[in-house]
């Protein structure tokens, strides 16, 4: 699951962080908010790949995971509502569903927080 979780971040990133000014015409959304987006997923799938790479896994580490999740799924949804009036119906599509990937995430990784401790 630290694997999906790491890849996932980590090619979002990348990709974001090469195409962010066409995406931001394309979404409608401030061209800083997805600079901002590329980095983070980048820096988190970092952090997630560090984590499951791993053979023993502190739980205060998985914690602070979970808690990532929880918390870039809330921004995702806040700049969804944030952006509504604004934003094209891709770039809404597009904070929703990583919203939901995410919190997603977080949701199998708390359930699991106790599996993710060994490799």
């Amino acid at each position: 699951m630290l694997w999906v979780d790491g890849i996932g971040g980590a090619v979002a990133g990348v990709v974001v962080l090469l195409a962010y000014g066409w995406l931001s015409a394309w979404y409608n959304l401030p061209r800083e908010l997805l600079f901002g987006i590329g980095v983070a997923n980048l820096s988190y799938g970092a952090y997630s790949l560090t984590l499951a790479s791993r053979k023993r896994r502190p739980k205060p580490l998985i914690l602070f995971l979970i808690a990532a999740n929880l918390t870039w799924a809330g921004l995702c949804f806040w700049w969804a509502v944030r952006f509504a009036e604004s934003a094209s119906w891709l770039g809404l599509t597009h904070l929703v569903a990583e919203g939901l990937y995410v919190g997603g995430l977080a949701i199998l990784e708390w359930r699991s927080r106790d599996l993710l401790l060994a490799a």
